[in-house]
């Protein structure tokens, strides 16, 4: 891959579920370090479009290449795109019965081979800046939602991934844990990640965003800079959607 071709090379990808097209001709590309935020009402593709970025659902048409390497049934270059990939969603899916360190290192232990004692260091390290390193010892029931967000965020940084992937990361915690979890990402954003985040949360979006993406019915309507996307919308449902989600 050259140095200009995006990270992520999204072209004419669809997705049936039966007989239900949830995603249509979506054609998206995505720079090294380049922050994206996907919007749009529920059920319009979103999550569906980057759970097929690392194959959590299998495209049906179109291509989707991560980093050099084309997504096909091929389950090595599935295996290589994920170990690029890391991915935060609206469940925290930590393991309940381990503790939050043993969280932290069983993927770069079992997938990575990582010996214990780096690994440790390295869940530490991320411990540090998802700013909750005194959590180390204890199980995911001991936290609060926002720290167990915070948690899987540290989770999916240990595996030290060139892109993260957030989906909705936070639907599922009370209004005031919100923050604390938005502030991880902001932090994330800020060292140079490449980012695509799935997110209603547009104050996040103005701060963070180079590009924003709006999705309705399983296509992608619009693609600008926030300063656009913002202030004048070339679409009208983005306008709708816009004015109804900035009222709240």
């Amino acid at each position: 891959m050259s140095a200009v071709d995006p990270i992520i090379q999204i072209v004419d990808v669809d997705k049936f579920y039966g007989d239900f097209k949830a995603l249509s001709d979506v054609t998206l590309n995505v720079r090294s370090g380049e922050r994206v935020v996907i919007c749009g009402p529920s059920g319009s593709g979103k999550s569906t479009l980057i759970r097929c970025i690392n194959h959590l659902e299998k495209h049906d048409g179109g291509k989707i290449i991560v980093d050099g390497v084309e997504l096909t049934e091929d389950t090595k270059d599935i295996r290589a795109v994920r170990q690029e990939v890391g991915m935060v969603f609206q469940q925290f899916n930590l393991f309940p019965h381990l503790t939050v360190l043993e969280n932290l290192t069983i993927g770069p232990i079992r997938v990575k081979k990582t010996s214990r004692a780096q690994a440790e260091a390295t869940a530490r390290k991320y411990l540090e800046r998802v700013h909750i390193p005194e959590q180390a010892n204890k199980k995911p029931s001991q936290l609060s939602g926002g720290q167990q967000q915070r948690v899987a965020i540290a989770r999916s940084l240990c595996m030290e991934p060139k892109i993260m992937l957030f989906d909705e990361p936070t639907s599922a915690l009370d209004p005031e844990m919100i923050n604390e979890v938005l502030e991880v990402m902001v932090e994330l954003a800020e060292s140079g990640m490449t980012m695509i985040c799935v997110t209603h949360e547009m104050g996040f979006a103005r701060r963070v965003a180079d590009k924003m993406v709006f999705m309705e019915n399983g296509k992608v309507i619009e693609v600008a800079p926030p300063e656009q996307f913002f202030s004048a919308p070339s679409s009208e449902r983005c306008r709708i959607f816009l004015d109804q989600i900035l009222r709240h």
